[in-house]
């Protein structure tokens, strides 16, 4: 078959086109346009377009398409070789005539197509006739997959009340058949469940409201939409979706009390804020569409208002003022309640508001009595005599019983002796004179109180002003030092004087000044009053003299404008100085301290040089007495001590030794008892020896003779703390190996020769001595 025969095939095909089903009418086409696209020519190289069809089962081979060269004679002489993807396994060759087959079954959702090469060879000489070449076989899809929704479940919110045609959400399925080929991919949406509320788009799956729809009636709505291919025809697959809708609120409901009328009732002795009742507004809306605020209307909202809590969207009615039972018993008030936020859309719908009655009655209680006022101001004159009146305070009980009322003042000692209260009419007097100079203001707390019931008490504030009257004259604000020069001259100011009085002047104070006529220094100093409530001091002469005159004391007249005037004598001093015409202040006071003790300058000298010598004298004694502290104790018996330690250093001092130290230092008072005389060392440890071999330890002989000499010991404060011969005296009887001491020995003391003990050395020259004298006196 040549190229001008094939072309002359697929223009048939193409006349023919019209009498082939739709189906196959398209599978033609397909077949001629690829056909058209594939058909290559290259060396004499001829295939035809090639398909798979996926998910084709067929025991045999399926045959797909043919390669073919133009060399081709049919003689047997070429080998066709296919190799590249798929070759061998799912695609196979007929060496001879170059026809592929389909040995497995293709999945195109996996691999949509696949590319091999072919080549011709010459089976004699096994060369390639033709060039090897790449072709493609195209996997053809047929609808093996079902739609999916990849987002469900869905879940979305619209408002309530939205207009038809509102679109709520858009769901979407996929579907993995090949788009470009047939109706495998083309999905059509549907409404399972939600009508007539809701409506799906079948070709975009968008959702919309099919009607308005109320919250307050139902909230939430279950839909369901399927997703089909092949534009929903027969034998299509289908695939399902939740979608879960939620109406979101809006503000299309007002608020509505419960009840058309309260009831509610106050004490009388409510105190302001307290409480008086709740009303409630229901609204079906929610959140802030359910929000509302309370207002009171009328006249009355001077005495109660209203306040809304915020979490229960109560109206919490509040006393705004006291109530009182005897004047007004019972109250109605209208109360409105209004939405917060408003949706304009509604507004046709009515006012979102509505309205109640609350009657409020007051209930009746013992009031405790009412001052006529809170605070009492009074005055009284300063100075008034004990028992003057200073005001009368006022209360009633303004229940209709209409209690007798007691008064009291609470205050404390220092006010209770000023004030006291008349406790049936309520004149307070005072009880003593009052000083304003000391006191302007005194305040304190009035009491009511019930005479049938003492618990209702009430108080009030009183202040008492003590006006001022002019009793106080003007003085001096502080003591002033003044000096003079001896060279100074007549009319030079020496002094700026004031004064302060204690009294308050409503005009203000005004002081005069002056100079006391009977003054008998009035030639050598004057006054000039500067009009000021101030004054000058001035020479009135040259030349002082401190040895004629030291110190002046002027008498000054200071005179206010009180009613009456008052007028006091004040005494400035002046003092001397050694000076020119400038006053040193520091030396005119030393030499007025001076003069006040009468000492020279000479004498102060000497006093203060006396002073000195003391203070050395006392700083060498304290020097002296800290340098003897520091020395050790007992240093003049220092060597002593050291010479008796040395000579403990030998084998013992004996009984005898009791010259080292004070035994007594080592015993107690407890313990001190009647010295008794000792008898001589030698002969007693021969008795007690004795009368041990004779009696035994168990003999009452022996115990007591031994609780003497342990009393003896004891009582001895000569007797070293070492020694304990005592203890020691009876060594035993009964023992084999009888007795190890000398004392024991069968001769007396008197046939023991002691003399080897001088040849011992110096340690053993007193124990020597001790028994040579012993013997010389026994002889």
């Amino acid at each position: 078959m040549n190229s001008s025969v094939l072309l002359h095939l697929m223009v048939m095909l193409v006349q023919l086109w019209p009498c082939f089903p739709s189906r196959q009418n398209s599978r033609a086409q397909d077949t001629v346009q690829s056909f058209t696209a594939a058909r290559r020519v290259k060396r004499g190289w001829l295939w035809e377009p090639l398909f798979a069809t996926e998910e084709q089962i067929s025991p045999h081979p399926v045959y797909i398409g043919q390669l073919k060269s133009d060399l081709d004679k049919q003689d047997g002489n070429l080998q066709y070789i296919l190799t590249g993807e798929g070759a061998g396994s799912f695609f196979v060759i007929d060496e001879y005539n170059g026809k592929i087959y389909l040995t497995q079954k293709l999945d195109r959702e996996k691999k949509p197509f696949y590319t091999l090469r072919a080549q011709a060879i010459n089976r004699s000489t096994q060369l390639p006739v033709e060039p090897e070449s790449e072709f493609i076989i195209k996997v053809r899809d047929v609808n093996d997959n079902e739609p999916q929704f990849l987002d469900g479940p869905y879940v979305a919110t619209v408002p309530e009340m939205s207009p038809e045609g509102t679109s709520v959400t858009q769901v979407t399925a996929t579907d993995a058949d090949d788009p470009s080929y047939g109706n495998s991919a083309r999905l059509v949406y549907s409404l399972i469940q939600g009508q007539p509320y809701f409506s799906v788009e079948p070709k975009t799956g968008v959702i919309r409201m099919a009607s308005e729809m109320d919250r307050e009636t139902k909230d939430q709505y279950l839909v369901i939409i399927q997703a089909k291919d092949m534009v929903g025809q027969p034998g299509a697959f289908s695939a399902t979706a939740t979608v879960t809708i939620n109406l979101s609120d809006i503000n299309d409901n007002p608020p509505k009390f419960q009840h058309r009328l309260y009831y509610m009732s106050v004490s009388e002795e409510a105190p302001v804020g307290a409480t008086v009742g709740k009303v409630f507004a229901e609204d079906s809306d929610i959140g802030d569409n359910a929000a509302m605020g309370y207002f009171i209307e009328a006249d009355n909202s001077d005495v109660f208002h209203i306040i809304t809590n915020d979490e229960t969207q109560e109206g919490i009615v509040l006393l705004k003022k006291r109530v009182d039972y005897e004047s007004r018993r019972r109250y109605s008030i209208q109360v409105k309640a209004v939405n917060r936020y408003i949706d304009e859309r509604f507004l046709k719908e009515g006012p979102f508001e509505d309205t109640t009655i609350v009657k409020i009655n007051v209930e009746d209680a013992d009031e405790p009595p009412v001052f006529t006022l809170e605070n009492y101001v009074m005055e009284i004159v300063e100075g008034a005599m004990s028992g003057a009146l200073v005001g009368v305070v006022s209360a009633r009980d303004p229940d209709n019983a209409a209690s007798p009322v007691r008064y009291s003042i609470v205050h404390s000692m220092h006010l209770k002796r000023l004030f006291s209260i008349n406790e049936h009419n309520g004149a307070i007097i005072t009880t003593e004179p009052l000083d304003r100079e000391i006191a302007s203001w005194h305040n304190f707390t009035v009491t009511a109180t019930e005479t049938r019931n003492p618990e209702k008490i009430s108080e009030a504030n009183v202040y008492i002003q003590v006006l001022d009257v002019n009793d106080n004259a003007p003085e001096f604000p502080k003591n002033y030092e003044t000096f003079v020069c001896e060279n100074a001259v007549s009319g030079q100011k020496i002094q700026s004087i004031s004064a302060v009085d204690q009294d308050d002047s409503a005009e203000g104070h005004h002081f005069y000044f002056s100079l006391a006529q009977e003054d008998t220094n009035s030639s050598h100093f004057t006054v000039k009053d500067n009009q000021d409530n101030t004054a000058g001091i001035f020479t009135g002469k040259s030349g002082f003299r401190r040895e004629e005159q030291f110190f002046f004391y002027l008498p000054i007249l200071i005179q206010d404008n009180g009613t009456p005037p008052l007028t006091s004598t004040n005494t400035l001093t002046v003092t001397v100085c050694d000076c020119n015409t400038e006053v040193n202040t520091f030396y005119c006071r030393y030499g007025a301290f001076m003069y006040s003790l009468g000492l020279s300058t000479e004498a102060l000298v000497a006093v203060l040089a006396c002073i000195l010598i003391f203070l050395v004298f006392f700083l060498a004694i304290v020097t002296i007495r800290q340098q003897q502290k520091k020395k050790p104790p007992f240093s003049e018996k220092m060597e002593e001590f050291r010479e008796n330690i040395v000579s403990y250093d030998d084998e013992g001092g004996g009984e005898q030794d009791t010259e080292a130290f004070d035994i007594s230092a080592l015993r107690t008072r407890s313990v001190m008892r009647t010295h008794r005389p000792r008898k001589k060392a030698a002969s007693e440890i021969q008795s007690l020896y004795r009368q041990s071999l004779q009696v035994g330890p168990d003999s009452a002989i022996f115990r007591q003779f031994i609780s003497e000499k342990l009393e003896e010991a004891n009582a001895d404060p000569s007797v070293p703390p070492y020694d304990s011969l005592q203890t020691y005296a009876f060594e035993g009887t009964g023992s084999l190996a009888g007795s190890l001491s000398s004392l024991g020995s069968n001769t007396s003391d008197m046939d023991q020769s002691y003399d080897y003990l001088a040849d011992w050395g110096p340690h053993f020259k007193q124990l020597a001595g001790m028994y040579s004298s012993h013997r010389t006196v026994g002889d």
